[in-house]
């Protein structure tokens, strides 16, 4: 058997959230160079401050502005960092004890090897050039000189007195994507303009793509089975709203469709028909795209439309929806 395909993939997004008021005066703080915590009921300052008391549950009002300067009280060493760390050299994470909080923050430790960090040393905020009212607006902490923060640490890129309500995150994930042997067949089928499937020896349904096993009976499938590009809208979406990153201006449809032979359908989109013209049971054929730009993909095919045939009887794809 060919070798299975494999790729790597990143799956990402930005994550955006609303911080609440008490969160919102932690991020202020930050933007404006200042750091806030929050006393709870035990009389401890906690940093970044608790939406609720630990102890009590009430919802937290008591704000505590603390220095920017503290102890390392635990730290790990960090080697070799990854993408989207703070740095790209080796460095140290720290659990850092602002002076005036009870409780350590956890943040980047910008020295050049473990023999310059040690539990108990003296460190500082190292603030970023422009802030936002995000953690990152602390740069780093870095080994406290004894000086004073250079003046103009507490300017802002973002106008004075105006609350920070939200935060938009970067969420990013690489992986190496492993198909099995009977996804790799079906990839290297679309790369010569054939859609591949693998039916079951026992009930003898058709997937496509293709499965290892049955999910019905639990037996490994066997026999390779080519279908045709035509087949019949199941059920249906009609996009409306735009996000980021899309390629197609809405509306447009997106659908499942059953292939003839198959007996479960997939994903695509439908198109070179008006949306509100999208209806179950249309049939449709494969628009594949120019020879010269097919891979294993099955983005081979650019999407489907109406063949202009007579819609299939419901009967047909009742069992399929």
């Amino acid at each position: 058997m060919s070798r299975t395909l494999s790729a790597p993939v990143t799956v990402a997004f930005d994550y955006t959230r609303s911080v609440g008021p008490v969160l919102g005066r932690f991020l202020t703080g930050l933007r404006d160079g200042q750091v806030v915590g929050a006393r709870t009921s035990d009389g401890r300052v906690v940093v970044p401050p608790p939406e609720f008391d630990p102890v009590t549950h009430r919802a937290t009002d008591d704000f505590v502005e603390v220095a920017d300067t503290g102890t390392v009280t635990s730290w790990t060493w960090v080697p070799e960092p990854v993408a989207a760390q703070p740095f790209d050299r080796p460095f140290a994470f720290a659990l850092v004890t602002l002076d005036g909080a009870d409780v350590p923050l956890l943040h980047a430790l910008d020295v050049s090897s473990p023999a310059d960090v040690s539990t108990g040393m003296r460190v500082r905020v190292r603030w970023a050039a422009e802030r936002v009212g995000a953690i990152t607006d602390i740069a780093c902490f870095e080994p406290d000189d004894g000086f004073e923060t250079l003046a103009g640490a507490r300017s802002s890129t973002t106008e004075a007195g105006e609350m920070v309500t939200g935060v938009i995150t970067p969420v990013s994930l690489d992986y190496q994507y492993a198909a099995s042997p009977e996804e790799s067949a079906f990839y290297r089928g679309l790369a010569e303009g054939r859609i591949l499937g693998q039916r079951c020896p026992v009930c003898h349904q058709v997937y496509v793509p293709p499965r290892s096993a049955c999910p019905v009976d639990g037996v490994a499938t066997t026999d390779e089975v080519e279908l045709a590009d035509r087949g019949t809208v199941t059920t249906f979406c009609i996009v409306n709203v735009p996000f980021l990153g899309q390629r197609i201006t809405p509306p447009y449809v997106s659908a499942y469709v059953l292939l003839d032979g198959a007996d479960i359908a997939f994903l695509h989109l439908i198109l070179d028909v008006p949306a509100e013209e999208v209806r179950m049971g249309m049939r449709v054929e494969a628009v594949w795209k120019p020879r010269e730009e097919w891979g294993t993909t099955i983005e081979n095919i650019s999407h489907f439309r109406p063949t202009g045939e007579p819609d299939a009887d419901y009967d047909t794809y009742r069992n399929h929806l």
